[in-house]
């Protein structure tokens, strides 16, 4: 570095050296060899923290009272790198301001700044502030020194650029930094006008920053202009990084795309330095323009490199908090949007119905991602609109009434089905609409894709200044995506559940059959949701002579296998009936077939009560057999409810030498009877865990009106076992089959409640 440039050189800029092949006819010689020292170490600031004041960050000139970088590396306490400050009471007062919160001023302490060999000693006002966390709790001290043995101008240059400082250290709007800034040296120098450009993030152009001394035609003019060489006194000192003098606008090389301007500005001269961070990074420009041409004074220079240091500290400070700001929002936006999407997910997957969890789709999108939103749907070949979404019944009906085309190339909702991508416009969309009536201003148009193929579109409509940005798309591709997972289960539910229930129907008696004498109803509600086929059953059919079998059983789980058992448990019994002689008969056959049952066909054990009917001339006589079931009751007439006890081992488990049957025989005078229910009603439980039982069913029973029929018995049973648990829903299957003895010379009735 020459001399001349080491004069030159500002605290907090980079200084790099002249091209060998060129020299830099824009810098006038100096006009005195003195050092500026305002300019280089009139302001000292340092950033500490804890106790110890350990050096955060301080700027050029508090290194240089220090004795250099070396000595100013961050972590260093301030002791250490300053013991000078020990013995002028600075750290003391440090201290104190750690220790109790409050500001305190050192006035006229004596420093010697300067490098090794070149010090001098001169006062400083040192200002100590607390640095506080967000709780209020002191942090750090916040140290500004600014030098007082100079003249009257240095003094208020000092003044002025202390307080820009606290408006930086107090992160004051940057714009309220600059404009200050730029008033003050106006202030400080009368008839120089100053100007700030900030550069944009490449650095490839200057935007308006702060200039209010200068026309707002001249500020328009120049907002937005490219860093280059040549590119007037801000371009050229921006892509150069070093300063850019021009003492005569009117005949510099630099101006002539900007001569006529500036002469209606009356601007003749105008000197550019340019702001750069600690990395070298170009922040922006800063300029003193002058109506007469003119060069600059070395206190000029310095000055210029002054303020530029301060509008470093602002800029970068205000890029820092706007970065932190952007990815605050940008994690709060994120965050947002993910409660958005679980709230959603979680709302599309209660809907258990194909239709109603599109409909809900359109609810969820508007107005959350835009004011209106329409859902179609592809069902053989032709699109049916399932949902509409808007913020009034008229414009639902408007929505509602268009109808997508999937023919006419024009229709974006067709274009989507078919290519499966994302279609979004700021525009209405191209097919005739209503689109002037909803006030439509762009559209965002996303496929529902299942399996590779987009069944269903969501498209959402804006409206005045609504946009659709990259978040908003990112959005609404992720809901779609949501929603067509959950349509497709919901689907699949439907599906399964139709299933289900046609499966148990093939396993359950679509009606009971006329037996004479006797009188029927059944009644069956399968456990949850119907998903899976239960392992309740019954079955009331023929056998010869005019006898008739009744059986009610529980296979032990739920689904395929259980539906294998219960099959074979029914095919077994009507098989072997007609053949055996006796209900024991049939229920050993009916074990051993359980047991050679294969793995695939179902393990477990099945309960069973088994039974013939024979008319006889007073009644009904019945035979039967308990395995393991729950207890029969007898309807014995006058409101006497008494257990049929049998004594019966499962079947399924035991070999059929084990297996211990006691057959029972009942008389059915007319108006008595049977009632055969499984687990599912006795171990029904209500909210706090208690099971309904035996005893509450005979109870439901025994307030039975005189002579019910057996439709009014298999309601009192329900509505008992729905009053005890609440009406949950129930996590076992509930089957019942009533049997009630009839005049000999009445009619048989039967019903059912499946």
């Amino acid at each position: 570095m020459t001399a001349r440039q080491d004069q030159h050189r500002i605290p907090g800029q980079r200084t790099e050296p002249d091209p060998p092949a060129r020299t830099e006819p824009d810098l006038p010689a100096p006009t005195r060899t003195e050092p500026d020292l305002p300019a280089r170490t009139a302001v000292l600031f340092a950033s500490l923290s804890g106790p110890a004041h350990l050096l955060e960050a301080v700027n050029p000139a508090f290194a240089e009272v220090v004795g250099g970088p070396e000595r100013a590396r961050p972590g260093t306490p301030l002791a250490a790198a300053a013991p000078d400050l020990v013995e002028q009471g600075v750290v003391a007062l440090l201290d104190r301001v750690h220790r109790t919160g409050e500001p305190h001023v050192a006035r006229d302490t004596r420093l010697s700044p300067g490098w090794p060999g070149a010090r001098r000693e001169a006062l400083f006002d040192i200002t100590c502030e607390p640095r506080c966390d967000g709780d209020g709790a002191v942090v750090g001290v916040r140290l500004i020194g600014v030098e007082t043995a100079r003249l009257r101008h240095t003094r208020r240059l000092a003044a002025q650029q202390r307080a820009l400082l606290e408006q930086v250290a107090r992160e004051a709007p940057l714009e309220q930094v600059l404009d200050g800034m730029v008033r003050a040296i106006e202030e400080l120098a009368p008839g120089v006008v100053a100007s700030v450009l900030l550069a944009d993030e490449d650095g490839g152009h200057l935007r308006h920053g702060a200039a209010p001394g200068l026309p707002d035609f001249y500020n328009e003019a120049v907002d937005g202009i490219a860093t280059g060489e040549g590119v007037g006194s801000c371009g050229t000192a921006a892509h150069r990084r070093r300063p850019v003098v021009v003492t005569d606008i009117a005949g510099h090389p630099y101006w002539d795309d900007f001569r006529d301007l500036a002469r209606r500005a009356s601007l003749a001269a105008c000197w550019s330095t340019p702001i750069l961070a600690g990395d070298g990074r170009l922040l922006g420009t800063f300029a003193l323009y002058h109506r007469t041409p003119c060069a600059p004074r070395e206190s000029d220079l310095a000055l210029c490199g002054l303020f530029a240091g301060i509008a470093a500290l602002a800029i970068e400070r205000h890029r820092k908090e706007q970065a932190h700001r952007e990815a605050e929002a940008r994690a709060r936006a994120a965050r947002d949007d993910l409660a958005f999407l679980l709230e959603a997910g979680t709302a599309l997957a209660e809907r258990l119905d194909h239709t109603s969890t599109l409909r809900r789709l359109a609810e969820l999108c508007a107005p959350a991602l835009a004011p209106l939103c329409a859902v179609d749907v592809l069902e053989h070949g032709v699109v049916r609109r399932v949902a509409t979404a808007a913020p009034t019944a008229a414009q639902r009906r408007l929505l509602a009434d268009h109808l997508p085309d999937p023919d006419d190339p024009d229709d974006a909702v067709a274009r989507v089905l078919a290519s499966g991508l994302t279609e979004a416009a700021r525009r209405a969309p191209a097919r005739p609409g209503p689109w002037a009536e909803l006030g439509v201003t762009g559209y965002l148009c996303v496929p529902l894709v299942d399996e590779g193929r987009a069944f269903a579109t969501v498209t959402l409509l804006g409206t005045g200044d609504h946009a659709f940005d990259g978040r908003g798309v990112a959005l609404a591709e992720e809901l779609a995506r949501r929603a067509a997972s959950a349509a497709r289960n919901a689907h699949q539910y439907t599906q399964r559940v139709a299933l289900a229930r046609d499966l148990q129907a093939g396993l359950l008696l679509p009606d009971p059959p006329d037996v004479p004498g006797a009188a029927l109803a059944t009644y069956y509600r399968p456990a949850g949701e119907g998903l899976d086929v239960g392992g309740d059953f019954y079955d009331v059919f023929p056998l010869p002579g005019g006898e008739w079998a009744f059986l009610v059983g529980d296979v032990c789980g739920r689904g395929a296998r259980a539906a294998g058992s219960t099959a074979l448990v029914r095919h077994t019994a009507r098989a072997v009936a007609r053949l055996l002689p006796d209900p024991v008969s049939v229920v050993h056959a009916v074990n051993r077939a359980l047991l050679e049952r294969p793995d695939s066909h179902g393990t477990g054990f099945v309960t069973l009560v088994y039974g013939h009917l024979r008319r006889t001339g007073t009644g009904l006589t019945a035979d039967l057999v308990r395995a393991g079931h729950t207890t029969p009751l007898l309807l014995a007439g006058a409101g006497r409810v008494e257990p049929v006890h049998a004594n019966g081992t499962l079947l399924g488990v035991f070999p059929d030498h084990e297996l211990a049957l006691e057959p029972r025989r009942l008389h059915l005078a007319p108006g008595q009877g049977l009632v055969l229910v499984t687990d599912g009603i006795t171990e029904a439980r209500d909210a706090a865990g208690d099971q309904f039982g035996e005893e509450r069913l005979t109870g439901a029973l025994t307030r039975l009106p005189p002579h019910p029929s057996p439709r009014a018995v298999v309601d009192a049973v329900a509505g008992a076992v729905r009053a005890f648990t609440g009406n949950a829903d129930n996590d076992d299957d509930r089957a019942a089959l009533v049997l009630i003895a009839t005049d000999t010379a009445t009619d048989t009735a039967t019903d059912t409640d499946g």
